[in-house]
């Protein structure tokens, strides 16, 4: 069964593919993209699987 961690980004809606682009490298899928407090703010959710058990750090 896979495991999945996840989180929340800010995303600057003039900057949604650089910052979208930089987490996706990073494994990072897109499930969801909501408006944030502010037309110009979005809130991405992303997620990606667990690699050998282990959670996000911090």
């Amino acid at each position: 069964m896979t495991k999945w961690e996840y989180v929340t980004v800010p995303v600057l809606v003039h900057a949604t593919k650089q910052i979208l682009d930089n987490w996706g490298a990073d494994g990072w899928e897109l499930v969801q993209i909501v408006p944030g407090v502010n037309p110009e703010n979005l809130v991405a959710y992303l997620k990606r699987p667990i690699e050998n058990g282990s959670g996000a750090q911090g």
